[in-house]
This record gives structure tokens, sequence and C-alpha cells, in this order.
């Protein structure tokens, strides 16, 4: 039976970078087939045309058809994954908060077109940014659909965690697990690796024991991984699309396939009952584990006094982006 997975700013460049991984199977199995609902806004439908042509093209067994359409009454029908690329971007000169007023108006949007044409039992990932604030506003403006459907993408701060230590060690990636990424995909965001441990010469040890250099992974490390983004779009006059596609495939094959035994990833989820003393109702990443697609929060780990100031500090932004974005909810 094809599941119909959505992407919206489907005629975006991350999803030029995502839309062959999801389609060739490296996100739901090489058996699994599919149907690809590509939405994007009125004016970028011809480009999307393209997108479609080239999709065909690519001749790939599991993609039983490709709907483009810029009707949220099309796109949004009895889903069973939607990823939602798509969100106003930041121009020169704006602030922050005339972001998040152009970006509730299309997640309140996005937002009642799951409630009212998704299966419930849909999986939502957001990854637009503000992409946290992002996911509350959906996942509110759709309260037939359980809040822990619904996750945001910290996936990519993840990944950087993890090869920022790789690279430090002159191991791989593989053999780093266990970072963390708390709070807001921004630039507050803390990367922690406390708890992580790292592969060295076939024996599993701490990072902080195998690096030995507390003030790189207190300093330089922690301000690599929250200011990559903009190292990226300096260097390459446009934003991470390559490797926020790969994130993004990571993070629903997980969804999907559950976490390795031993094993944690970050994922911006609601954080209703958790044991970390960050505030209800915020969607904050947390490690999390993941089986029968539901996670659950990793607890028990320990916090220390450098880590629980970061993390509050993440944590009252996201407030505060909260109660400007519950503003606009109810004039949007």
């Amino acid at each position: 039976e094809p599941i119909r997975v959505l992407v919206t700013g489907a005629a975006g460049q991350i999803a030029y970078s995502l839309l062959y991984s999801i389609a060739k199977g490296d996100v739901f199995g090489k058996e699994q087939p599919l149907v690809l609902v590509l939405l994007d806004i009125t004016p970028m439908m011809t480009v999307l045309e393209g997108v479609v042509m080239e999709l065909q093209d690519c001749a790939l067994p599991l993609l039983r058809e490709v709907i483009p359409t810029d009707k949220e009454e099309v796109a949004f029908k009895d889903l069973d994954i939607a990823i939602l690329v798509g969100s106003m971007p930041r121009r020169e000169g704006m602030e922050r908060k005339d972001l998040l007023k152009a970006n509730v108006k299309i997640f309140k949007s996005q937002g009642a077109a799951l409630d009212k044409y998704a299966k419930k039992t849909v999986k939502v990932v957001v990854v637009g940014n503000p992409a946290n604030t992002n996911c509350l506003i959906a996942s509110k403006s759709a309260p037939s659909i359980p809040k822990e459907n619904f996750s945001c993408l910290t996936r990519l701060d993840h990944n950087r965690a993890k090869s920022q230590i790789a690279l430090k060690l002159g191991v791989t990636a593989n053999d780093v697990k266990n970072v963390i990424i708390w709070g807001n995909h921004s630039s507050t965001q803390y990367p922690d690796v406390n708890h992580a441990k790292v592969n060295v010469k076939g024996k599993e040890v701490g990072v902080y024991e195998a690096i030995k250099d507390d003030s790189w992974l207190k300093g330089d490390f922690i301000l690599t991984v929250q200011q990559r983004g903009a190292a990226v779009i300096k260097a390459r006059k446009l934003s991470s699309a390559m490797s926020a596609a790969k994130a993004i495939c990571d993070h629903v094959r997980d969804i999907w396939f559950g976490t390795p035994a031993g094993e944690f990833v970050s994922m911006g989820v609601i954080s209703d009952g958790n044991s970390y003393s960050v505030p209800e109702d915020l969607l904050y990443s947390f490690p999390v584990v993941i089986k029968d697609k539901t996670w659950k929060f990793v607890e028990g780990l320990p916090i220390n006094d450098f880590s629980r100031e970061k993390m509050d500090l993440t944590a009252k932004e996201l407030t505060e982006e909260k109660e400007t974005a519950v503003e606009f909810l109810s004039s949007a």
C-alpha cells in the first residue's frame, strides 16, 4: 500500500536535495511504494512542473505518483507524513518578530488543513524556520491530531555536533553517539556532549575524556555548532540545503523505523511531562528514543550548572517567541 508523503516548499532548494532521497527509498525503505505530494505557492508552479519532470525522469520504481499543487485541500488529504519545509525566509533588515508574524499565518493555515484533511495518525515534521515555534503553531491549529505527532528538525544541529567531535578526534561521525541539542533551532541552542560517547580504537569513552580540552568543548565547539548555519550562508551565499535534506531523512527514518539500541537523537518535541525543568507547552529539542513510531524522552541524565544555564537561556527565548506568536495567532 503506497504511503502519502507531503513536502511543502517543494520548488525550493532544500526540497530539491530531499525529494530524490525520499523517492528512491532512503527514508521509508526499499520496499515501500509512495505517492509524493508537492505543495508550493502559485508563482512557483512552473518551477514545480520542472521538479516533477525530473522525478519522472529518475524512473524510480517506488514512486507511484507525483502530485504538484498550490491548494491545501489537495496537499493535506489523507497524509501519512507531512514534511513542512516551506516558510517565509528572513529577508535583510527583517526583525525576528516580522518573521514570526508572517510564519504564524502560514503554519496556522497548514495546521488547520492537517486537522481537516490528513489522517489523525499523520506524523508532521517542521523544517521551515523559526522551526520550533512554527511547529507549535501548527500543532495548536490542529487540535484533533496528538501533539506528540508533531516534531521539528534539530537533527541538522545534532549532525553538526557529531561531525565537529569526529573531526577533532580524527574518527568517523559513526564513531560518535548521544550528543544532544537542547532547546531552540537558533543561535541559543545548546549542543551538549556531557553524555556523548566516542569509539576510539575499539574502546568506547566519554567525549570529555577523549578530547581532554574542556575550554574547546565549552567554547569554540558550542559556538561553531550554534553559528554553523550562518557560516554556510556566508560562504555559499545560500542556506544549508544538502545537509538539511540529509538531516530531514535521518529524522524521518528514525520516526519510521526507531532509533538504534543504546542510542538517542535530538528532536524538537512538545515539552509536556519532561523531567528536565523545561517549561510545559514549548516545542523544545530534547534527547529522545523512538520505538513503534513513538518517541520518549531520555530520562535521568545528570545536568550540571553549566548545562542548566544554557538550557534555561534557550527555554527563555522559546517562551518569548511563543508569546509573540500566540499574540499574532489570535489576529492571524
